[in-house]
């Protein structure tokens, strides 16, 4: 978690810096953009996609319980069994509540909260986990609210590269191969690559037994 607050901090300094130490940061963004490479973040040539999202997004049907079933590798995220769980936390705010099992069987944890930055566009959130850095994109590309939801994020670094974060989400814990295959071509019919998107583990012999607190 600290490798993501870092980064976001520093990508957002880099990015206004006006100062003539310019190139220096440059120099220094690439060390951190080759961290975020060996820490298996996907990371593209360019500015992020514009992707449509969901039309008519309804946040209240959005809430409870979600089970992540692929996902793009992000340097948070190193366990299986992962859930989402959201709230209502006051009017236009959505509390969220991440967890996933750790190799040696612990489970991690953290909390954040959710918001619209634009009411008009209530599909396109962002989600805040330290107050003190800036907060990251959560796209709902599309959902059914009772069955799947395919989420898209992707922050800029200094417009030359971005790093891509997508889930394929359920409110099961398995999704049907051809399922899944329609929700990687929201994915890809907007020029978003998941090649190497990986399959989250929800065995329920792996998760049976974690518990329900951290």
């Amino acid at each position: 978690m600290e490798l993501v607050k870092m980064s976001l901090l520093f990508c957002a300094c880099v990015c206004s810096y006006p100062g003539p130490k310019m190139q220096a940061l440059q120099v220094l963004s690439l060390t951190l953009l080759s961290i975020l490479t060996a820490n298996a973040q996907t990371l593209r040539p360019g500015k992020c996609p514009q992707p449509p999202v969901q039309a008519n997004f309804d946040a209240a049907r959005y809430l409870g319980k979600w089970y992540e079933i692929k996902k793009l590798p992000a340097v948070f995220q190193k366990g299986e069994c992962t859930t989402a769980t959201y709230s209502l936390e006051s009017p236009g705010v959505v509390g969220v509540l991440n967890r996933e099992l750790l190799a040696d069987n612990t489970v991690s944890a953290i909390t954040g909260y959710a918001k619209a930055k634009d009411p008009s566009e209530p599909a396109k959130l962002e989600v805040t986990f330290f107050e003190d850095s800036p907060p990251g994109n959560y796209w709902v590309l599309s959902t059914d609210y009772e069955g799947h939801s395919v989420v898209y994020g992707c922050t800029d670094i200094l417009g030359t590269f971005h790093a891509d974060f997508a889930w394929i989400l359920s409110r099961e814990s398995t999704l049907s191969e051809e399922k899944l295959e329609e929700l990687d071509k929201v994915f890809t019919s907007n020029g978003i690559d998941i090649d190497v998107m990986t399959v989250t583990n929800q065995s329920q012999e792996l998760c049976a037994d974690m518990p329900l607190w951290a």
